[in-house]
């Protein structure tokens, strides 16, 4: 049985109202992780979204 890795990417809007979307992808734990640190630089609208290999998100308009 294949081992599946999932990866993640990050959406949120910042401090000063700019969407804003991760340049790169994580696992699960480093996302959780990541949306700490945003949390504590008062962002908003943080999602943790799954994506494929080579994908990114686009950051909401």
């Amino acid at each position: 049985m294949p081992i599946t890795m999932q990866s993640y990417a990050l959406t949120w809007t910042d401090a000063d109202g700019v969407p804003r979307a991760s340049a790169v992808s994580y696992d699960q734990r480093s996302a959780e992780h990541r949306k700490g640190e945003l949390e504590k630089a008062h962002a908003t609208d943080i999602e943790i979204l799954p994506i494929k290999p080579g994908e990114l998100p686009e950051p909401k308009a």
